[in-house]
């Protein structure tokens, strides 16, 4: 059973930066697929980046392609969103999200992954 914890979420003007920490524990951390999503006040839960366990090959959302980037320190059982050039309406509660098995395809659906966080909030003033 994974457990996971986000941190880092805040207040931030547009065009600032944060980063978002996600912290597992009990299980191999290094055997998961990680995912970040967000979901805003009235909308889905949206997808936003991925990485993979094995190759580190990563995904990310179009709205945040250039923007956002996802890491991990399996020495850490970490994984990081580090966010730039944040927009308003980059305003959510952000998720992190694992699993063992999820087929490329399917790395979007946040229905794919077992595991969550508790979220963390992200607020971008204008």
């Amino acid at each position: 059973q994974v457990q996971l914890v986000e941190s880092g979420g805040g207040l931030v003007q547009a065009g600032g930066s944060l980063r978002l920490s996600c912290a597992a524990s009990g299980g191999t951390f290094s055997n998961y697929n990680m995912g970040w999503f967000r979901q805003a006040p009235g909308k889905e839960r949206e997808f936003v980046a991925h990485r993979r366990w094995s190759g580190g090959t990563t995904y990310y959302a179009d709205s945040v392609k250039g923007r956002f980037t996802i890491s991990r320190d399996n020495a850490e059982n970490t994984v990081y969103l580090q966010m730039n050039s944040l927009k308003p309406e980059d305003t959510a509660v952000y998720y992190c999200a694992a699993d063992g098995r999820i087929p490329v395809r399917v790395v979007r659906s946040w229905e794919e992954y077992g595991y969550w966080g508790q979220g963390t909030q992200v607020t971008v003033s204008s």
